[in-house]
């Protein structure tokens, strides 16, 4: 998988791009919450849809869709990244 040099926040991501995990810039409750749902530096992400009105959004991690929050998706940091259909 090749990365990209660009870093964004998740909430930056369009449905069908990918990025990796770098930092969860959030309280540590909901640091704790994402953590447990795989949410790790390291971990791939990809955006899968928007809802109709463009909040919360769903993302694919470890291979669960998990929909956020513009509000907290845009505390996790990432680097953008191409799909290798890994999920790690």
């Amino acid at each position: 998988m090749e990365i990209l040099s660009e870093f964004i926040s998740m909430s930056q991501l369009k449905s069908g791009e990918y990025g990796r995990i770098l930092h969860i810039g959030l309280e540590d409750t909901m640091r704790r919450r994402l953590q447990d749902l795989g949410m790790i530096p390291g971990t791939q992400v990809e955006c899968v849809g928007v809802s109709p009105l463009g909040d919360p959004v769903a993302y694919r991690i470890r291979g669960a869709v998990v929909a956020l929050r513009k509000s907290e998706s845009s505390e996790i940091q990432l680097r953008r990244s191409r799909g290798d259909g890994a999920w790690k």
